[in-house]
């Protein structure tokens, strides 16, 4: 073509372009929401980091299998990285959630760690095999629009499926470094619920209180 022409992106692809310069942003935000809401639940500002350093083993896990299918790294491969970060997020919640109970309880830090990840093994498999599953029509979709839906879908279930597998073994292990540290900051945790037994007529009522 002669020196005067140029080559210039337009409709959706324009789109898709411009707004691809804003993933890393996104990203940052969706982890800093979650530290801030993770931090106001738990308490602390350091424990919410068993839950944030657990999920670049499902990342990697999306990026592995794109690059194994042979798809690219595109606008609906991103998307499937902001669904997987709730996703892989879930399950480290639920984890360390139950740990945090039991330690509250009494029991030391590796002993609540363990049986926290047995506790939620069950239901943190079935939920996971049943979206991965539920995500292979796009995995294995052709026609129209099909390199799409497998961007997404291939994401999805690889990072969730190597994230589910890794993330049990690699969740606890976050747990008992990260509560020795906060207890090394305030001291173990104490369980503040407290039963209260109030009398209404010929019947008491036990209620538990948690002043927490």
């Amino acid at each position: 073509m002669p020196s005067n022409f140029d080559i210039a992106y337009s409709g959706l692809t324009l789109e898709e372009k411009n707004a691809g310069n804003q993933t890393t942003m996104i990203f940052i935000l969706s982890l800093v929401f979650v530290y801030f809401l993770l931090a106001a639940q738990y308490e602390s500002y350091l424990l919410p980091f068993s839950v944030l350093l657990s999920l670049p083993v499902g990342v990697f896990g999306a990026y592995f299998t794109t690059q194994l299918m042979g798809l690219q790294n595109n606008i609906y491969f991103q998307i499937a990285l902001i669904m997987l970060i709730g996703l892989l997020a879930k399950n480290a919640i639920l984890i360390v959630e139950f740990a945090l109970q039991r330690r509250k309880h009494g029991e030391s830090i590796v002993d609540a760690a363990i049986e926290g990840a047995e506790a939620r093994l069950r239901p943190i498999l079935m939920t996971s095999f049943a979206f991965i599953f539920g995500l292979m029509p796009l995995v294995l979709s052709n026609g129209v629009g099909a390199a799409g839906n497998r961007s997404i879908g291939t994401g999805a279930v690889g990072g969730l499926l190597i994230g589910t597998i890794l993330g049990v073994f690699v969740i606890p292990i976050l747990f008992i470094f990260f509560q020795w540290l906060q207890e090394k900051i305030t001291g173990a945790p104490t369980n503040n619920e407290k039963l209260m037994v109030v009398e209404t007529g010929d019947k008491l009522i036990e209620n538990t209180d948690n002043n927490e």
